[in-house]
């Protein structure tokens, strides 16, 4: 048993990013995002970065909304989010715009495998992996991947009108990348969480089951965007991903 301040901490922390989410949930439901994909990735990323996603949404994300974009159009003017929107920040949308697809993927594979058991093995338990943990990795990268493009597409193609084939490219080339560097921060800490910090504390891991589990998934999180944001950097400079 963990103790029950931890227990506390971590149910308030997940309570935290579930408020934060259906805040800016509200938000875009009455004021859509000009790029659809991003009414999507703001409430999912507040579950993780919470209150930092929160201001980062009101203070540069609204400045992207179809109202404000019909306006620029109306003065014949660029959208206020591609001239008021310093560059660091939209390597961070870049940045979060991955990092929606790994939270869903994870959350989908983590729970996948926890009621289907039997999914760990087919992804390599037991005779790749000695860790059940690693197949769910497995599992985990091939559902963000998937939603990794599939989002990435819907952001790109009608910013470029691209084809559908040179629009899934153009997502591959965008996404790749940013996913690969976003994983390996969240499989770093959630190894670390796993592996040395409950066991060596509590006695014991976290299942996926437990306010713990996913009270440590937010730090993996973001500590995925750590890890993801300097290839974000590169990617957007590069003009391989678009600037948000």
């Amino acid at each position: 048993m963990f103790p029950a301040w931890l227990d506390t901490l971590s149910i308030a922390a997940l309570l935290l990013g579930a408020v934060c989410s259906l805040i800016i949930s509200v938000d875009v439901v009455r004021h859509p995002q000009h790029m659809t994909v991003m009414n999507v990735v703001w409430p999912v990323t507040a579950l993780f970065g919470t209150v930092s996603v929160v201001w980062a949404y009101f203070r540069y994300g609204r400045l992207a909304t179809m109202e404000a974009h019909h306006r620029a159009k109306q003065r014949e003017q660029k959208p206020p989010n591609m001239t008021q929107t310093p560059f660091p920040v939209m390597v961070g949308k870049g940045a979060l715009h991955c990092g929606s697809s790994c939270m869903l993927g994870d959350v989908a594979a983590e729970w996948l495998a926890f009621f289907l058991p039997a999914i760990a093995v087919w992804f390599g338990w037991q005779s790749l992996f000695s860790e059940e943990m690693y197949a769910v990795w497995v599992l985990d990268f091939l559902f963000a991947f998937g939603l990794g493009i599939v989002f990435q597409y819907f952001a790109i193609v009608p910013m470029r009108g691209l084809s559908p084939g040179e629009g899934i490219m153009a997502a591959l080339k965008a996404d790749t990348a940013s996913l690969i560097a976003w994983q390996v921060g969240m499989y770093g800490f959630m190894a670390f969480a796993q592996l040395y910090l409950f066991p060596h504390l509590f006695g014991q891991r976290a299942e996926v089951n437990t306010a713990e589990f996913w009270f440590a998934m937010q730090f993996a999180m973001l500590a995925g965007f750590l890890t993801s944001y300097p290839v974000n950097w590169w990617l957007v400079s590069a003009g391989i991903k678009e600037k948000m």
